[in-house]
Parts: C-alpha cells; sequence; structure tokens
C-alpha cells in the first residue's frame, strides 16, 4: 500500500477545510485497499468525552477513534457532526474519515489520574470503532486494554464484523470490569440494506458475529434499529428479523423508529427520492419540516406491532427510549400518517 505523508503541524495544501491548519494533523492517506476513502490520521489532545448531564444516556463517558464512517448508513444520526470540520454530512461524512491515532496512548494517561472514578464507559455512540479501517489501525485493543487496566467497565455497539477479532481480549476483559456488547441490525433484506446502509456487513454476518459473541459467553443485546416505515416495519419483516435474532442466540432487542436528525434527514431523504420516490409524501407527513423524531402515532403503533413478535420470540428488551409506559398505550393513528395496517 502507499500512504502519503504530512508533517505534523504543516500546512497540506491537499486537506480537506478544516483540516489543513490543524496542528494535531499527521498525515493524509490513500490507499487502492479503500478505493474513494480519504484517512486524516491526526493526533488527539482528549480520548474520554462526558455525556452532557441533560442527555438520556445511560452513560456519561464516551470514546470515538474515528469520526465519519465507511457504513454510509444514509440515515446516520452522527452526519452532523462532521460539518464542525468544514466537511459536508454527506459523502464527506462516508469517505473523509478522520483517525485518532494515538487516541489509546491519550486514554490510558486520562484513565490513570487519580481524578477518575471508574465510570462506565461507552464506545460506538457516534460512529463505529469497528468499521472497515479498524482492521488497519487497529485501535480498538488499545483502547479496550487502558480501560480494563484501569478498573473501567465498558460498552461496545457496533455493526462491525471485526468484532470477532477481539472476542477473546473481551472476554478475558470481563473476568476484570464489567464488559457489554451490542450488534446493530437494522436492514434483513439483503438488497434494501446494500442500498441504504451499503458499506457495512450483511445482516447474515452480523449475525453470525453475534453468535460467536453468545458463543463467547457473552448477553447479546441486538439493536433493530431504526426502524424504516413503510420498509422494514411489516409484521413478515419484523418477524423474520426477530426470529433470526433470537435463532443467532442474542437474549435482548433494542428496537427504535426511524430518527431523522439535521444533515441526516437531507442525505436520507436524497436516498428515498431516488431509490423510492413513491414513499416521499408518506415521511413528509411523518417527518414534517424540521421534526426529527416518528410521531407518537406512529411509536405507539410499532410497538403494538411489535411487542408481540419480541414475545413470542423470547427475547427481552424493548423500545430505545424506555418511555413511560403510558406512552406506549396503543393509539388510534392519525389518517394523515398514512400508516400501514396493522395485521
Amino acid at each position: 500500500m502507499r500512504w502519503r505523508g504530512q508533517q505534523v503541524g504543516a500546512t497540506d495544501a491537499d486537506a480537506l477545510p478544516g483540516l489543513d491548519r490543524w496542528d494535531a494533523l499527521v498525515r493524509t492517506v490513500t490507499t487502492p485497499e479503500f478505493a474513494g476513502i480519504t484517512f486524516h490520521e491526526v493526533a488527539c489532545k482528549s480520548a474520554l468525552n462526558r455525556v452532557p448531564a441533560a442527555s438520556a444516556m445511560p452513560f456519561s463517558w464516551t470514546v470515538n477513534p474515528y469520526r465519519g464512517c465507511t457504513h454510509a448508513c444514509s440515515y446516520c444520526f452522527a452526519r452532523q457532526t462532521h460539518t464542525y470540520l468544514d466537511l459536508d454530512a454527506g459523502h464527506d461524512f462516508d469517505s473523509q474519515i478522520v483517525v485518532k491515532v494515538n487516541v489509546a496512548e491519550v486514554l490510558a494517561r486520562e484513565v490513570r489520574r487519580g481524578s477518575w472514578r471508574r465510570e462506565h464507559v461507552a464506545l460506538g455512540t457516534n460512529t463505529d470503532p469497528y468499521q472497515r479501517a479498524e482492521g488497519r489501525y487497529r485501535l480498538m485493543p488499545g483502547i479496550v486494554d487502558a480501560l480494563v487496566s484501569s478498573g473501567t467497565p465498558l460498552s461496545i455497539l457496533t455493526k462491525g464484523t471485526l468484532l470477532r477479532r477481539d472476542l477473546p481480549l473481551l472476554r478475558a476483559a470481563r473476568a476484570q470490569v464489567d464488559v457489554s456488547l451490542a450488534m446493530s441490525i437494522a436492514v434483513f433484506d439483503d438488497d434494501l440494506q446494500q442500498s441504504v446502509e451499503p458499506g457495512t456487513p450483511t445482516a447474515q454476518a452480523r449475525l453470525e458475529t453475534v453468535r460467536a459473541a453468545s458463543e463467547a459467553g457473552f448477553p447479546v443485546t441486538v439493536f433493530l434499529m431504526p426502524v424504516l416505515p413503510h420498509l422494514t416495519d411489516s409484521v413478515a419483516a419484523l418477524d423474520g428479523a426477530l426470529r433470526r435474532i433470537s435463532d443467532a442466540g442474542a437474549v435482548r432487542v433494542v428496537y427504535g423508529a426511524l430518527h431523522l436528525r439535521p444533515g441526516a434527514k437531507q442525505w436520507f431523504l436524497q436516498w428515498l427520492a431516488r431509490e423510492r420516490p413513491d414513499l416521499l409524501s408518506s415521511y413528509a407527513a411523518l417527518y414534517p419540516g424540521s421534526t426529527a423524531y416518528a410521531p407518537k402515532e406512529y411509536r405507539r403503533w410499532l410497538a403494538r406491532r411489535i411487542r408481540p413478535l419480541m414475545r413470542a420470540h423470547r427475547l427481552d428488551g424493548g423500545e430505545e427510549s424506555e418511555a413511560p409506559r403510558d406512552s406506549l398505550v396503543p393509539a388510534r393513528p392519525s389518517a394523515s400518517l398514512e400508516l400501514p395496517p396493522l395485521f
């Protein structure tokens, strides 16, 4: 492979806006192995990210070794974060990947501090730590080792089958700290999956990873999300997905309807206009204007549909927001939302 290097602190005339004068930029890398992808290797100053106190997340800290993601999921909520680097939330997010090459070393220093309280750290909450680039950069073993050596519990959420590489490491880590694993599988139709998230492993490959993690002793959670209205929310699609998840050995499912936050919304609607223009009016009703979340009527409708199927397949879990029970009480949906029939 041919790597094109840059000196730390230098001005790179070929770098993208927002990265051309980064003091932290180590080099910019292109290689035939990742056609169309550019990696911007940076030396990060910090690794731990504190989750805002107002967040509903059940953890306070995250680590993100990569910014941008070659999974290229058209609905990815993290797309807008690329605009902070003067990159766009669409193609740049998929193809201009920032790699924090020293993240493990920086993390090790941070968790050795006397002030560190060994709070739970979540990996994979923004971009995927096991995207394809991890096969080359191998940042996760060092991250896991830094956390485990300091007695810090961790969780991993991924769509990447590279997780299997680190199962022996993670299994050994469980003897010292709490380690939880979750696999995200949103689309089980191969053609739709390759269209809407073209850089991800197939659903079957991810299910095989779930099975491998289960056989390694992990009680695996599967994130069946986002559920795509009119695309993956039929009884047949949900039942088939839950059956395959259960057969793979997962014990818990977290489901949730599609979010269309700024950045992701524009990119997903472009995909929809190109691939399923017949659904544009339905999505306009579900996500009008700047609305990012599916309406309560749809979420209640989805709960009525999916919860009996989860029970039938003996899967624990529930809706992602863990909303109060009364918010999931079945309600008659508004006709204006053009919901599919329940059965």
